[in-house]
């Protein structure tokens, strides 16, 4: 091993710092720094890899764009995920939204202040609060595989605080009134999705997914669920007997959330924005709570991962929050 060669660091006309140091022979490394320090500390560095290991070369900064790691992201981990597709779609919008920057130059702030610039354009805060998981969640794999090997520039940000909105259900005359208008249609495959919604509390996307060997011995199975776990829910005798029908007839069932929508539109029903297809789910739960169905049942037949979503319903049991008459210290005066 050569004796150090060259080892300088100076101070340009600009007031920057530039490293130019040699610190084994053939082995020579330039670098400019905002501050003495970083160089210092490049210098530092340079020289105690080197001596330990002579191949070691400094690695070059990360300059792909925040579009170029979103692509490598889904192509190491996203596209395994339930909506992958969907997934991706929001992150390439959010890239372009934030200015498509250098994932390295991302910040916090820069982000905070486009997620401001949207809230108040209109987009709805659960939606950039569903935008800001994804993209943290992007960044967490990227390091956990060692792609990149900076911090998660979105460590810090918080979710927006939203007011709980009501949970919307259909009532039973509304859900007479749905299925009518669905049963007037040639095709019975939106009548049947929204049946096996309402009987089974599943998503729209997982019963538009259903394929005739998951629907057997009065149950069906959904696999294509969100939290990839398999869920297997009783059925009715004849709704069985149709989805069979259906399958022989049609074929599988082909993708008509957009169909459903305008199909509700020309009923009465008037839902919160954003809540169509999912309303079948919300009126699953919401009568199995009022009619005395168990909370932790219901957990699992909606397949939540946390107790916590479920007890959105748990408001509807007949006799939730009853001991508040009972137990009140005005009882005794009827007050």
């Amino acid at each position: 091993m050569g004796t150090c060669c060259l080892m300088a660091i100076e101070q340009t006309p600009a007031g920057r710092w530039k490293v130019d140091i040699e610190p084994i022979k053939g082995k020579r490394f330039r670098k400019t720094f905002k501050t003495k320090m970083e160089a210092q500390r490049f210098e530092a560095t340079c020289r105690a890899k080197v001596i330990e290991t002579p191949t070691w070369t400094p690695k070059p900064k990360d300059r792909r764009k925040l579009s170029e790691l979103i692509d490598r992201y889904h192509q190491l981990h996203g596209h395994t995920l339930a909506y992958a597709d969907g997934i991706k779609r929001t992150l390439d919008a959010m890239a372009k939204e934030l200015g498509n920057p250098v994932g390295a130059n991302l910040t916090a702030n820069s982000f905070c202040e486009t997620r401001s610039e949207l809230l108040t354009s209109g987009i709805q805060g659960k939606t950039l609060n569903t935008r800001l998981g994804y993209l943290k969640a992007a960044f967490n794999e990227l390091i956990r595989l060692g792609e990149i090997d900076y911090p998660n520039p979105l460590l810090n940000v918080r979710p927006l605080r939203l007011q709980e909105r009501p949970v919307s259900f259909l009532t039973s005359h509304q859900i007479e009134e749905l299925l009518t208008a669905l049963d007037q249609r040639e095709n019975p495959q939106l009548a049947l999705i929204a049946r096996v919604c309402l009987t089974t509390g599943a998503r729209w996307g997982e019963a538009q997914a259903l394929i005739p060997e998951r629907v057997r011995n009065r149950t069906v199975t959904f696999a294509n669920t969100k939290s990839k776990k398999t869920r297997t829910i009783p059925i009715t005798a004849p709704l069985e007997k149709a989805l069979h029908a259906y399958f022989r007839q049609y074929g599988t069932f082909t993708n008509c959330m957009l169909s459903f929508s305008r199909e509700l539109d020309k009923t009465s029903i008037k839902l919160p924005k954003g809540q169509a297809t999912h309303v079948l789910r919300h009126t699953f739960a919401s009568h199995f709570v009022m009619n005395g169905g168990n909370i932790l049942t219901l957990q699992k037949i909606l397949g939540h991962a946390s107790l916590t979503m479920t007890m959105r319903y748990a408001h509807l049991a007949p006799d939730h929050l009853q001991d508040a008459l009972r137990l009140n210290p005005l009882h005794d005066e009827g007050h």
